[in-house]
């Protein structure tokens, strides 16, 4: 199984339960390889030449299979050069701002916005990163206009918001609730229809009053394309079994996974998610792309 990313990283350990696990579904061992650099692409485009027997899969996800695709001219095409396994969860973003924000919860910070605009900043992990584009698609949906504050990461991102140095950003769930159940950040709603487990007194987008913004990133198991129906069947009925099991399930969710349905788990429901998702993203990835952060 090909990982795109370097060891440590959400995409990295989830791969690592999952693989454990399909070891023992599929009577085999399944050996993780990190092939790293050019945002995920070098290791896809691996992917995209190895030989369609079933040998060799790849985790991949929302950034690698929408926004790269988006971004840049690839070697390869993320719609015609994979053959679809199976989703395997999704992580949606929080909202999250300094204490001192003016607004107790979003309806109040997007009608704050509407009569200051321009007055808060907007941290994200840098242009293209899944913070920027929620934050476009923020100002999009809300009606307001924040200057964007790129960094190298979310990570130093972060930090300049708890010193206030920065007002707002959008950041994975696993990096945000600790701080905003230590009252160090103020969080307004998970960017998703339904509240996560790991944060049960947060609302969603819909409850908090922006309904329908939904911005996730989400993996799946992918393989070369024209690897046999059969091979396809056989993975996919590996990866389904390993996530029937509640110890991985315990495990994905303290990462902040939320699990796709039971019937979104095939490789037609793995296909048709991936084309919508990218006619939704692939005009706000390319307008933000044709034009500088603000």
């Amino acid at each position: 199984m090909i990982v795109l990313f370097p060891p440590g990283g959400t995409a990295d350990v989830t791969a690592r339960i999952v693989a454990e696990r399909m070891r023992v579904s599929l009577g085999q061992p399944v050996v993780i390889e990190n092939v790293t650099g050019a945002g995920g692409t070098i290791g896809a485009g691996r992917v995209a030449r190895a030989a369609p027997d079933g040998s060799t899969i790849m985790l991949g996800s929302w950034g690698t299979h929408v926004v790269a695709g988006a971004m840049q001219a690839l070697p390869y095409s993320v719609t015609a050069d994979f053959e679809p396994i199976a989703l395997i969860g999704t992580q949606p973003l929080v909202l999250v701002s300094k204490p001192d924000m003016p607004a107790k919860d979003l309806q109040e910070l997007i009608a704050w916005l509407k009569a200051n605009p321009d007055k808060a900043s907007l941290a994200t992990a840098g242009m293209g990163s899944v913070s920027h584009i929620a934050g476009v698609l923020f100002q999009k949906q809300s009606g307001t206009r924040q200057p964007f504050v790129p960094y190298r990461g979310a990570a130093v991102a972060m930090q300049d918001l708890m010193a206030g140095q920065v007002d707002m950003m959008f950041d994975q769930p696993v990096n945000a609730l600790p701080l905003v159940r230590d009252g160090r950040l103020k969080g307004y709603a998970i960017t998703a229809k339904n509240r996560m487990a790991l944060a049960p007194n947060l609302p969603s987008v819909d409850e908090a009053g922006l309904p329908g913004f939904y911005v996730s990133q989400w993996n799946a198991i992918w393989a070369p394309k024209g690897t046999p129906d059969s091979i396809v069947a056989r993975l996919n009925a590996a990866v389904v079994e390993v996530l029937d099991d509640p110890a991985v399930r315990g495990k994905l969710t303290d990462l902040g996974q939320e699990m796709f349905p039971r019937e979104l788990m095939t490789p037609a429901a793995l296909g048709a998610f991936h084309k919508a998702e990218i006619e939704k993203w692939w005009p706000i990835i390319k307008a933000v792309v044709s034009k500088p952060a603000q």
